[in-house]
């Protein structure tokens, strides 16, 4: 099984709310993804925290801010520094 990102739980729960409107999906059901929806992203919210206090800077669940299609053209990668 691949990893999933905070981009693959936003998709399903936009899938889950579209079920919702157009009746296939039923409200217990809806209130299930709703309550996982959030317990993964308290998750991630830890995870933040985590990478904030160690100081790490990349996370698998939650996309690079500094992926290859943010930066300018040309540019094909970052180093960052730290002093300790």
């Amino acid at each position: 099984m691949s990893e999933k990102t905070i981009s693959d739980l936003r998709a399903a729960l936009f899938d889950a709310l579209q079920k919702v409107k157009d009746g296939s999906m039923d409200l217990d059901k809806a209130r299930a993804v709703n309550e996982l929806g959030k317990t993964l992203i308290d998750s991630a919210k830890v995870e933040v925290d985590y990478l904030r206090t160690t100081g790490g800077d990349e996370s698998s669940f939650i996309a690079s801010a500094a992926g290859a299609s943010n930066l300018p053209d040309g540019i094909t990668g970052r180093t960052v520094h730290r002093l300790k």
